[in-house]
Formats: structure tokens, C-alpha cells, sequence
């Protein structure tokens, strides 16, 4: 797009290592793991939602998520449709929807990036505005009536045509004597029946009214007083003329700019939109009035708040009611987790109203006509997290829907909820219910019809507390046939005495999540299947925190540890308490420790290694498994020792004690192999072997504390994530790093696929989770041991997946990774240009084998191909089809030799015979001579690289038609600097084959006057012979080396 001055303006090929001396540049990308996408996002920023109408079918809601916009169906549930490409190179600042089109303007934070406004049309860029020279302030607001795109920015206002997509002016709002001078603090819109005009709202409670097309000041509206605050939003009425006008005091103004006049004015009352940021009209004429058969009801709502008030202008103005608890409660007053009301709007001509919030949430509400109610009920609700996301795993297998496998992500963030994401299909992504929280708040006041509540209460004062664990096996899950639970959600909470009749359950399944919560004494069961809370609240036996749980591989039993060192096994079936470690000592057990005791002697020899009761963890548990058999369960503790317990005595077996070197903060159970890893407070990761109970594995390099980490598919990996932001892989049967890459901002959480497709990380700085490829499933990645000077910055996967490689790009990716070793670079060279690796090593060649078996068998191939009989002619043609000689004679039909061919045919082919042969015999012996001039230094390369190219049958001639016994001397001399070479010993072997075929009469025959030079002859060739007796009983003493190790490794013994 041009950039006219304002008008108007009022004041490659596969890579390979070569040594070289210097040191290449470090790639930027990872050499494992490739930026995939990242999901859950749908409304994280502060930048507000719009709408466009698609005729009278529908609406289409787009959202930003940072780099590019979600657009959403809302017929459709607000499924996901579009998502923009390609990203804006700044985060976006404002958006606004126009004829199928959605303009996004972007950067000018700061003086890093100018900013710039793009075009998209069904997720694509089609167009781009133009920007005026010099402009570096970030637009905040966008608007399009008529012919104009108008552009609000923090000191001036910017305008386009619409048609062209031009810069047309740029208007500066005449400077005030107070602080805050010409700032504009939000707010513009444009009028209907106003021509050309926009009303823009200043940071000194004036509005201006401004003509675009001639750039002047029409006219300004000063506040009602003087305190009134700056202007934080400000929209048209339904009503001609009259425009609400909302300040920083609460205060909304109903205002007719025609005549200069306020019309009404409102003000929140204490605890609902004290600082209302967004308004709207309800177009579709109902809703108000003594009946609500009348136009004129007015939403607002304010981003520090997370109320939607419902106002009735008639009568002077009133509220009719309170949308308590739209969206969370914006992070200042909830402990760091995102909220407040971004944005509230009424569908044009509809009964339906779209809010978004900071909590990451797009939710559309209707008006029941026939309901007495003023306040709307939810109809669709798109959100993610609201906070950073702390947990995650991908769900494991289980025995029926084994296609589901490594397609689900489970997810707990610090905004107390729980979360399942589906890989495959974004709609099936939800929240897993915690039962009816609305309905409760209601019951509780927090909903009801009064307007003074309580401001510290909140929605989330209802839920669970934040989950700090959770474990999963979906054997038993009964999907959404599971039987509901009876008496409501987590129902033994208060420890209700009674029967538990677990006959339901055993047909339909039962819970297969067990999450542990901050400050919690109870562990709560979920559902999986049918996505809400489970039956079951299971109570530590000491009554503290419950820090680590684990369940069962056979989905039938939980494990809970608790912050005092208990731990405790309850059945999810029945939700009864089945075990303890250590279990409790009867009468009997404590009568006869008690007299083993006495007696040391007795004690001492006969009494096993732990006694039962003994063994309890004194400081809080941080791990539990149980292995697939379920005959051992394993936990670990902060104090640093590692036990094993007989699950079904309860007694210690074993125990590792670490205590006096580290303590363990976490342990990962990979099953197939029986290896648990534990981080330590030491930085290191620790492997042990569950059948031998000992360290097999000790892994370093973190250089903060690990958050998380995990094994891969197949175990060969421990990928790891600590506070220094890098991610690290370590090859766990060479304790080797083999990959590491720094990321923009710590990585929480992280989790391995049991398909080995993807890796999933959580971020400190983000609600969304990325995905990244595994690149090693689709080609070969280099695992050598790297240096923390090697670690490099990657790029996170975007919500678009733009800089990501998918499934199908990683798997037809031509280009080869590879990375420097020492001093090392990377440049381009073809397979063919590459000598042998090593002088020890015996190279073949890269020739398909079916080329050299035909020349090696080419005179048996040509007799069993050779025609048994003459062709015969064919039979005539009846007279009623035209001939193809078209009245010429048919050509003779010669034959030799038993085989038939046409004259006409046997003279072009025979012409072209000639010349091709006599063609490749001349380039044949050109490289021949040329390596029998430079005989002493010469270089077979090209005359070998040029006979290895010949087709078969081109190649046999070339070696027949050998002239003389020079010619002969050189080509035995060159093939024996290739064997000495080592290098296409296949070929060597084939051509020498060949060539004693072709001319051994003439080696063995008598020729007294060419007796000198066949001499010579004979001498190459027992000098060939004598190279090649050496290399072959070099390679039967490699063959016959790595036999007897293969032999040794296969034994037995």
C-alpha cells in the first residue's frame, strides 16, 4: 500500500561434517523436538472480542490470542473455524470486524516495533494499511463506518479509506493545560445519521467530536464536574443522537450531543462496575419496560470487575438486575489468576449477549423471553485456564479405546480447575464439571436477587483448592455410562457412616483420577469419562495436607500421602480404606514385638530386617507407585529415602536411604522397563531399578530447581525442565545429554506421548499448551553427547502452529539436521563426493545390486532371453479397414540368425547402435588414456566413476573392446588402486570378473612380438592379485571377530 502524506491535519542438498578451523553458528530450533501449536487459548489479552453477522444465520466472534485471532461460529456452539496466518510480528492491540473481512492492528509498544494494521479474510492476509511515516504510538481502538477506517491511538487518531486501504489524515486533538494534556484514554464511535463524525473520549472527561474527512474539531462535551475522572468508554444509544458516556467516578451519562444535553445519569452503586470499561445496547426492541416489551436495556461491565449490570432506562434509569460471577475476578484480587470483563455486547437484532474476559474465557448469554428473570443464563462458554497451567499428562492407555491413545492431555493450572484437551478436535476440550458451583452461589446469596454482597466473595471460593497432583489409570473408567454418585460430588467428605453398595459401579466402572490439593487434607476422585467429580473424598489417617497420590495400573486402588508421612490405600470402587503403610499392628502383632523386644538374642536373630508398623516417613511424602502386578508399592520422601511396601501386608520390604546426600522432590514410574526416576534437591535425577532396588542412572546439568520431568515413549529418554528455562534430554543408556534448548520463560510442566508423537510443555508466562513434534520418528537425528555450551534457543509453538512443523511436514522433510562437533561445520556436499569414512573400514558402493549381478551374469541373461522363434507376420486385415501403408510396399522382413527385424528398422537401429557404442568406447578410452599417461600419480576416479555409470550391457562392451594390451595394463593397474583405496569392492570384484573373461586367451596366449608388454600385463595382475589376497583375509578376520561377539552376545552363559 502507498504511504500519500495526510491531508487535512488539524494541529539445499543433504548436509555432512567437514573439518574446517572455525566454529559454525548453533542452529535455533531443537534437534529433537520441532514447534507443533499451541492450544487452549481463546481470549488471554486484554484486547476486546468482535462480531460480524453472516446474514441472519449466524455471527462469527473473533478473539486475540497474542500473534493472531480465533474466529468462532455461534451457531455452531462457537466452534472454532479460522485461525489467522500469518502471525503479526507484534502482539495485537486492537481489532474490528467489516464486510467478511477483520482488521488487527498490532505494535507500537515501546519503539521496538513500529506499528502496522493487517487485513484477514477467512484466516488469511489479504490486505495490509497503509502507515503514516513517523508513527510509533500503539493503536488501541479500531472502528469502520461508511468509506472510514478510524484508528484510535494514545495522543492522535488515525484515518484510511476503506476502499483502497490509504492513509488519509491523522487528527491531534488539541493539547489541555492539565497533566494529562491531548491524552486519548478510550473510547471512539461513530454515530448513525452523523456524517463523517466520530466521538472520541479524552483523559480529562471531555468529548470531542471530530469531522474525518475535513479533520477539524466539531465540537466538544464537557463533563458534569470536574471530578468526574477520564472517559473509559463511550457508545450510541439505540434512540437517535444520544450517546453513554461512561468516566473513571462510575458515573454513566446519557447524553444528546445534538442539543448539548444530559438525558440521564446513572451511577454504579458500591461492589458493581465501579469502573465501567465497556457498554451496550440491546437492539431487538425487548427486554425493558414494565412488561419487557420494550426497547431500552443497557449492559456494562469493567475490567477490574466480574459483574454484567443490567440497566432499565426508562423512568429515569435503574438496575434491573446483576450478572454476578460472568467471568473470574481480575488477578490484584484473586492471587494472581486472570479475570475481569474485557468486553460486553448485544448481537445486533438479537436477544443474546457476548462477554469476554481476562480468565480466557468467550461466553454468550440469552434472555428467556417468557421468564421473569431480567438476568440472562449461559448459552455457550468457549474458555481455557485462566492461570498458568502447573500439571499435565497425557491420559494413559486403556484396554478399549486404544485409538484415544496419547490424543487426551490432562491439565491443572493455579485457577483451581481441571482441565482435559483433546489433540485431535478442539470442541471436545472442556473443564471437568465440580458440580453445581452457580446453583450453590445462589443458595449461598453470592447469586441472588440482592445487590449487596459481599465483594471478597467469588465463584471460586466454591471450588476445590488448587490441585498440587494428580494420577490416572482409565482400566476401570466407565466412560459416560459411569453411575453417578448419589448423594452429590466428593459426598464422604464429612465421613457419613453407612453401608457402601458398590454394585452399580461394578457394572458400569467407576473413578479413574485421584487429585491431591494445596492445603487439603482430602483427596478427590474425578471421573473421566463422563467429565465431573467423582463420589469419593479420601481423608489422610494423620489429618495433614495430602502432598502425592497414585493409583493402581488395574484403575481399583488410590494411593494418598500426606505432608506428615502417612500413606493410605482405598479402594475407588467402594471408597473404603484398605490399607496402610505402615499397616497398624493388632493386639497379637503388638504383643509379640513387645516380646521380641525383650528377648535381644531372640530378636537378633530371628526378627527380619523391619519389623511390621516401622517404617513410616517422618517428613512429607513426594512420590508413590505401584508396580503392574501390584505386589509392591514404592514411595519416596522429602527426608530422602526411597521404600518399598507389600501391598497387601502393608510392611516394609526395603528401603534406599539418600538422606545424608539429598532429599527427593518428585519420582516418575516408566512400567515396561521397572525403572523409577526421583529428582533431588541436588539438581540431579536418579534412576533405579525396581527389580534390583539399585542406582543405575544418575543424571546432572540442571542448573535450577527441576520442575518436572518424565520418561519417553520407549524409555531410552528422561526429558527434564528446571527454573533455568531449559528443557534437557538425557540418553539414558549412555547417561549422555543429548539435547537441550532454552525457552522463553520456565517451563512448569511437561509430558511425553505414549506414542512417542509429541511432547507437551506448560509455561510460567502463559495459559496455553504447547506441542512439539518428535522428530525422530520420521528421520535420523544425531544423539552425541553435548556441552551446556551447545544449548540453544528455541522458538515456542504458536497458536496457528505458522513457525511449527507438523506431522506430515517433519515426515517429508528433505533437509538433515545435523550439528557441529568441536570444530565442526556443516556444508553442503552429495553422497558421491564422500570418500570413505575411515581407512580401516572396507566401503561398498552406492550402485543399485541388481546393476552389477546383470553385467556379472549379462551373457546368461542374453541366452535366456534370446527369441525361441522368427515373429510372425500378421494376419491381413479385412478390406473394409484402411491400411496403415497408406498404399506404400511393407518393408522386407529380414531375418538372422533365427531373430526377425525389418529392414527400415534394423538400419536405424543398427546406425544408432553404432553410434552410441562408438560414443561410449571413445569417452571409455579417453579416461583410460588419461589415467595410463599419469600412470604413477594418476586418479582412477573418473575412469571408475564413468564405467560404475554405464548401463550393464554398456559397460560389457567397454571392457570387450579393451584395443590393446596398454590399454589392458592401465585398466587392471586402476582397478587395483581402488581395492588399495578400499572403496566399491563389490564393483572391483565385478569388473575384474569381466575382464578374465573377456580376455583371458589373450593373458595366457604366446606372443613372441608383444611378449614385453604383456609381461607387464601379467604383472599388474599378480600385483592385483596380491592386494586383493591381503584385503580378503583382513575382512574374514573382521567378519569373523564380529561373528564370535554376536556368538558371545546370543550365548547363554
Amino acid at each position: 500500500m502507498t504511504n500519500d502524506p495526510p491531508r487535512g491535519e488539524a494541529a539445499a542438498s543433504p548436509a555432512k561434517r567437514l573439518k574446517v578451523a572455525h566454529q559454525s553458528p548453533q542452529p535455533r530450533n531443537s534437534t529433537i523436538f520441532a514447534p507443533f501449536r499451541t492450544i487452549g487459548l481463546v481470549s488471554p489479552t486484554p484486547v476486546p472480542f468482535t462480531s460480524l453477522p453472516l446474514g441472519k444465520t449466524t455471527f462469527q466472534i473473533t478473539t486475540s490470542v497474542g500473534h493472531c485471532l480465533h474466529t468462532y461460529d455461534l451457531r455452531r456452539g462457537l466452534r472454532l473455524i479460522f485461525i489467522t496466518r500469518p502471525q503479526t510480528p507484534a502482539p495485537i492491540t486492537a481489532t474490528v470486524a467489516w464486510k467478511e473481512r477483520v482488521l488487527a492492528a498490532w505494535g507500537g509498544e515501546g519503539a521496538i516495533q513500529a506499528p502496522g494494521i493487517w487485513v484477514f479474510q477467512r484466516g488469511r492476509k489479504c490486505a495490509e494499511l497503509g502507515m503514516p511515516n513517523g508513527s510509533s504510538e500503539p493503536i488501541k481502538e479500531l472502528i469502520v463506518f461508511g468509506s472510514w477506517i478510524v484508528g484510535r491511538c494514545l495522543t492522535r487518531i488515525e484515518v484510511w479509506k476503506s476502499a483502497n486501504f490509504e492513509h488519509y489524515t491523522t487528527i491531534t486533538p488539541l493539547a489541555s493545560s492539565g497533566p494529562t494534556r491531548n491524552t486519548l484514554s478510550g473510547g471512539v464511535c461513530n454515530v448513525p445519521t452523523f456524517l463523517n463524525k466520530i466521538i472520541v473520549g479524552k483523559q480529562d472527561g471531555g468529548v470531542d467530536i471530530w469531522n474525518v474527512s475535513t479533520g477539524k474539531l466539531v465540537y466538544t462535551l464537557f463533563p458534569p464536574d470536574l471530578s468526574s475522572g477520564a472517559v473509559t468508554s463511550v457508545q450510541p444509544a439505540t434512540a437517535l443522537s444520544l450517546v453513554a458516556i461512561a468516566r473513571t467516578d462510575g458515573s454513566i451519562v446519557i447524553h444528546d450531543i445534538q442539543t448539548d444535553r444530559v438525558i440521564t445519569e446513572l451511577r454504579a452503586q458500591s461492589g458493581h462496575n465501579a469502573n465501567i470499561t465497556s457498554i451496550s445496547f440491546r437492539t431487538d426492541g425487548y427486554g425493558a419496560g414494565e412488561d419487557g416489551q420494550e426497547s431500552g436495556l443497557m449492559a456494562t461491565a469493567g475490567n477490574d470487575g466480574t459483574d454484567v449490570t443490567i440497566w432499565d432506562l426508562h423512568n429515569g434509569g435503574r438496575v434491573v438486575g446483576v450478572l454476578h460471577g460472568a467471568h473470574n475476578p481480575p488477578s490484584s484480587v484473586h492471587g494472581g489468576v486472570s479475570g475481569g470483563i474485557s468486553k460486553v455486547e448485544f448481537l445486533p437484532g438479537q436477544d443474546v449477549m457476548v462477554t469476554s474476559g481476562l480468565d480466557n474465557a468467550l461466553k454468550t448469554w440469552i434472555f428467556d423471553a417468557n421468564s421473569l428473570s431480567t438476568v440472562p443464563r449461559i448459552l455457550h462458554s468457549r474458555s481455557g485456564h485462566a492461570a498458568p497451567v502447573t500439571l499435565l499428562d497425557f491420559l494413559p492407555t486403556n484396554s478399549e479405546d486404544a485409538d484415544a491413545t496419547g490424543k487426551w492431555i490432562l491439565s491443572a493450572g493455579r485457577d483451581q480447575s481441571l482441565w482435559g484437551w483433546s489433540i485431535r478436535q478442539d470442541g471436545q476440550s472442556g473443564e471437568l464439571s465440580q458440580g453445581g458451583i452457580r446453583k450453590t452461589a445462589k443458595k449461598l446469596g453470592l447469586l441472588g436477587s440482592n445487590l449487596e454482597i459481599d465483594s471478597s466473595s467469588s465463584l471460586d471460593d466454591l471450588k476445590a483448592p488448587k490441585i498440587t497432583c494428580f494420577a490416572c489409570s482409565l482400566n476401570r473408567d466407565g466412560g459416560m455410562g459411569a453411575a453417578p454418585s448419589a448423594g452429590g460430588i466428593w459426598a464422604n467428605v464429612a465421613s457419613k457412616k453407612g453401608t457402601h453398595d458398590a454394585s452399580d459401579s461394578g457394572m458400569t466402572g467407576w473413578e479413574s483420577i485421584v487429585t491431591g490439593h494445596r492445603g487439603d487434607k482430602h483427596a478427590r476422585t474425578w471421573f473421566w469419562g463422563r467429565k465431573r467429580a467423582g463420589r469419593w473424598a479420601f481423608e489422610t489417617t494423620d489429618g495433614t495436607e495430602v502432598t502425592s497420590v497414585g493409583v493402581s495400573s488395574c484403575g481399583t486402588f488410590a494411593l494418598v500421602g500426606s505432608a506428615g508421612g502417612s500413606i493410605s490405600m482405598f479402594n475407588l470402587q467402594s471408597g473404603l480404606l484398605r490399607q496402610r503403610f505402615p499397616a497398624p499392628l493388632n493386639p497379637a502383632q503388638a504383643q509379640k514385638l513387645k516380646l521380641e523386644q525383650s528377648d535381644l538374642t531372640r530378636a537378633s536373630r530371628n526378627t527380619p530386617r523391619f519389623r511390621p508398623g516401622t517404617g513410616k516417613h517422618r517428613k512429607a511424602v513426594t512420590g508413590l507407585l505401584v508396580d503392574p502386578l501390584n505386589r509392591t508399592v514404592v514411595s519416596c520422601g522429602i527426608e530422602g529415602k526411597i521404600k518399598f511396601w507389600d501391598m497387601h501386608s502393608g510392611v516394609l520390604q526395603d528401603e534406599i536411604d539418600w538422606s545424608r546426600t539429598t532429599a527427593i522432590t518428585a519420582a516418575r514410574y516408566y512400567m515396561p522397563s521397572d525403572l523409577v526416576a526421583f529428582s533431588c534437591d541436588d539438581l540431579s535425577l536418579r534412576v533405579i531399578d525396581l527389580e534390583t532396588k539399585k542406582l543405575v542412572r544418575e543424571l546432572w546439568g540442571c542448573l535450577g530447581q527441576i520442575n518436572d520431568f518424565c520418561f519417553s515413549n520407549d524409555g531410552r529418554w528422561i526429558i527434564a525442565a528446571s527454573m533455568d528455562s531449559v528443557i534437557r534430554v538425557w540418553d539414558l543408556p549412555t547417561a549422555h545429554l543429548i539435547s537441550a534448548f532454552q525457552v522463553e520463560s520456565p517451563c512448569t510442566a511437561l509430558a511425553f506421548s505414549d506414542t512417542g508423537e509429541y511432547l507437551a510443555t506448560a509455561h510460567a508466562d502463559s495459559v496455553g499448551i504447547n506441542l512439539w513434534n518428535n522428530r525422530t520418528l520420521f528421520t535420523h537425528v544425531p544423539t552425541r553427547k553435548i556441552g551446556d555450551e551447545e544449548i540453544m534457543r528455541a522458538t515456542l509453538p504458536t497458536p496457528s502452529g505458522e513457525r511449527g512443523q507438523g506431522l506430515l511436514s517433519a515426515a517429508f522433510d528433505e533437509t538433515e539436521q545435523e550439528f557441529p562437533e568441536e570444530d565442526d561445520v556443516l556444508i553442503d556436499q552429495s553422497p558421491a563426493d564422500i570418500d570413505t569414512l575411515s581407512n580401516d573400514l572396507l566401503s561398498l558402493s552406492l550402485i543399485p545390486k541388481a546393476r552389477w549381478q546383470t553385467l556379472l551374469h549379462l551373457q546368461t541373461i542374453k541366452a535366456r532371453n534370446k527369441p525361441t522363434e522368427p515373429p510372425k507376420a500378421p494376419e491381413k486385415a479385412p478390406f473394409f479397414l484402411p491400411s496403415l501403408t497408406n498404399g506404400r510396399p511393407e518393408p522386407k522382413v529380414v531375418v538372422t540368425n533365427g531373430a526377425s527385424r525389418s529392414s527400415a528398422d534394423n538400419h536405424t537401429l543398427s546406425h544408432l547402435s553404432r553410434a552410441t557404442t562408438s560414443l561410449t568406447q571413445s569417452e571409455f578410452t579417453a579416461h583410460l588414456g588419461t589415467f595410463a599417461h599419469q600412470r604413477q600419480n594418476g586418479d582412477p576416479d573418473p575412469l571408475l566413476t564413468h564405467l560404475s555409470a554405464l548401463a550393464p550391457s554398456a559397460a560389457d562392451s567397454a571392457i570387450r573392446t579393451l584395443a590393446n594390451l596398454d590399454e589392458m595394463t592401465a585398466f587392471v593397474q586402476a582397478l587395483t588402486v581402488r581395492l588399495r583405496q578400499r572403496r566399491d569392492y563389490e564393483l572391483v570384484q565385478t569388473w575384474m570378473s569381466v575382464f578374465l573373461r573377456c580376455h583371458g586367451d589373450v593373458i595366457v596366449g604366446q606372443d613372441n612380438e608383444n611378449e614385453g608388454v604383456k609381461e607387464a600385463l601379467r604383472q599388474a595382475l599378480r600385483n592385483w592379485r596380491q592386494e586383493q589376497g591381503r584385503e580378503g583375509r583382513r575382512l574374514d578376520e573382521l567378519v569373523g571377530y564380529c561373528s564370535g561377539v554376536a556368538a558371545w552376545l546370543r550365548s547363554t552363559r
